[in-house]
């Protein structure tokens, strides 16, 4: 459960890391940080995307520190330093995005309410940004705004319609296919890809320090998603699209999306914004869908966005 430290990209100073038990018992790797500025301005809690762990938002946690929060994060089950649910380690798995919830509810009780800093906010990429709207409808809510970085509201590149490829992936896994690889998928994080003809940052040298990770600690890793995790995702992403659902939303909540993002549909995240009772978009012009391991000129433009929105934000 220790954190990754190479060269590139190592780990802030002062970093507490446990493991607590997800609401079935299995293991959660998380982390904790103190803020670095002389002003105390409460809790950031990070939640990452698909596939990704704590050591990929090392910087991201650095520039926050910076801004006198304290930062929370943990790895999502099946994934980073978490427990796999699956034999093969490389295949990206879950049961339900429900599993998520309940482990989100479980960290805040335990890891962050007692032991961070109030008023408590969020900043979630993807998939994670995906997780925290559904927190969002919770009349109780743990966090006062929420910075949702390329949020996986539809998914921009399925072979069919949503419907149908939901209406398969049931099928496929009435068949018992829930376990296996996406179709053409495989077991190769994107991280350890090459960076020619990648669809998720331009930014070379960023994209290089994560792959030096993985090289260090492929275990960290995982692959495609399987059929499972597709169709729970189909499933909270239909939640998430239905008319009523931005009624429910009782949480301020800003959202970036990428203008150049190929993994999500960032039309999705405009439609999404413009009917929130307290939602707001900005596009991120030139990004690819990774906008926090992207290009200095283009992080700013999220920490700008940052700053006006969190109060207490800048640095």
């Amino acid at each position: 459960m220790d954190l990754i430290n190479v060269q590139r990209n190592p780990v802030p100073p002062g970093a507490a890391v446990g493991e607590l038990s997800g609401h079935d018992g299995i293991a959660l790797r998380f982390a904790l940080w103190e803020p670095t500025a002389g002003e105390r301005k409460g809790t950031v809690c990070v939640f990452g995307g698909r596939g990704e762990y704590i050591e990929k938002y090392f910087e991201t946690i650095a520039d926050l520190r910076h801004r006198g929060f304290f930062v929370a994060t943990m790895d999502w089950r099946g994934q980073g330093g978490s427990a796999r649910l699956l034999r093969n380690r490389r295949k990206g798995h879950v049961e339900s995005f429900t599993d998520y919830d309940r482990d989100l509810a479980v960290f805040m009780r335990e890891i962050v309410l007692p032991d961070c800093r109030p008023p408590y906010f969020a900043l979630g990429h993807s998939m994670g940004a995906n997780v925290l709207l559904r927190a969002a409808c919770m009349k109780d809510c743990w966090f006062d705004r929420m910075v949702l970085v390329a949020p996986m509201l539809r998914i921009a590149d399925l072979p069919f319609p949503e419907p149908l490829v939901d209406k398969l992936t049931e099928l496929a896994m009435f068949f018992g296919l829930g376990d296996s690889f996406i179709p053409g998928g495989n077991g190769r994080a994107t991280d350890q890809k090459a960076f020619a003809g990648n669809d998720i940052t331009s930014d070379e040298v960023r994209f290089s320090r994560n792959k030096a990770v993985l090289d260090a600690a492929p275990e960290l890793g995982v692959g495609s998603p399987t059929i499972g995790w597709l169709h729970a995702a189909l499933d909270s992403m239909e939640l998430i699209g239905d008319f009523d659902f931005p009624t429910n939303v009782h949480t301020p909540a800003l959202m970036l999306a990428a203008g150049n993002d190929q993994v999500v549909d960032s039309r999705a995240v405009e439609q999404l914004a413009m009917q929130l009772k307290a939602g707001a978009q900005i596009v991120i012009d030139g990004s690819q869908h990774e906008i926090l391991q992207e290009r200095d000129v283009l992080r700013e433009q999220v920490w700008a966005a940052f700053d006006a929105f969190v109060p207490g934000g800048g640095a």
